[in-house]
């Protein structure tokens, strides 16, 4: 199989009117809109439905490495403990704060490249891995991410990169191994969100197989509703509404779709998908 995919066109009326809404914005991040270089993100799809990981998580976890625009205090102490030169160290720091920014903006290609010549000098730097890892991933280059992440995951432990991980081996049809990492996801007792990401992609990973029993079974754990609904809980209705539809329970697609729209009627396409249930 392929590893560095192009993105393909939506084949069906359903994902073309998704694609629609989320290019104008529907309440939501703008999760496949090109970048203004000439690079394109990869959307990945649960057969028809866009129930994906968000490919914004990516870059919003490498978020925690810098604040105000400055490295973390603990990713700077890093690499001054790894490269002896304290001018060299600054520079390097320049660096991984410029690759960052690149992250943030989209400029996916420049991140790459910025992260891949820091490691030539930080290859005990968790942060240097994951800004090559969450660019990788952005552009659909799904093996060099996983190595990436699960390097940076090895130096500094972090659940929060666990989902990307899983939704990489779940775009090679490594389905054991995304097995294997959602159950050290659990073990590892993340953020509501985090967990999210993870179980969308273990169930996404199900259903790429067909085993929508299996991916249902997944998801019903969220079938409550929280005290405060968060975006999380939304994205996950989203998934099960989508598989419900799937499996021909439309009373039980209806039900959750109906749900999102009551918390913001302009989630990814949900009215279309009501409309498409008779409602």
């Amino acid at each position: 199989m392929r590893e560095d995919r192009t993105p393909r066109e939506p084949r069906t009326e359903a994902e073309r009117r998704a694609a629609q809404v989320r290019a104008r914005g529907g309440g939501r991040a703008r999760l496949d809109q090109e970048a203004a270089a000439p690079e394109r993100t990869v959307e990945r799809w649960i057969d028809e439905g866009p129930v994906r990981i968000e490919a914004e998580a990516a870059v919003q976890r490498a978020q925690p490495q810098r604040r105000g625009g400055e490295l973390d205090p603990e990713v700077a102490e890093r690499i001054s403990a790894t490269v002896p030169s304290t001018q060299r160290a600054a520079r390097l720091r320049e660096r991984l704060t410029a690759g960052f920014e690149a992250l943030e903006r989209e400029r996916f290609v420049d991140a790459r490249r910025i992260g891949n010549s820091v490691l030539r000098e930080l290859t005990e730097v968790a942060a240097a891995h994951e800004l090559v890892g969450f660019a990788n991933y952005r552009l659909g280059a799904w093996r060099q991410a996983a190595v990436a992440l699960e390097r940076a995951h090895s130096l500094r432990p972090d659940p929060a990169t666990l989902p990307v991980v899983m939704d990489c081996l779940r775009a090679m049809g490594r389905h054991r191994e995304v097995e294997g990492t959602w159950l050290e996801l659990k073990d590892a007792s993340p953020s509501h969100d985090v967990m999210a990401e993870g179980r969308i992609v273990m169930a996404g990973s199900f259903a790429d197989r067909g085993e929508l029993k299996s991916a249902i079974e997944v998801m019903m754990t969220v079938a409550q509703r929280p005290k405060r609904v968060r975006d999380h809980h939304l994205r996950q209705w989203y998934v099960l509404a989508d598989l419900l539809d799937r499996a021909g329970d439309t009373v039980g697609a209806r039900r959750w779709f109906d749900a999102i729209a009551r918390e913001d009627a302009e989630f990814v396409d949900v009215r279309a998908r009501l409309r498409s249930l008779g409602r």
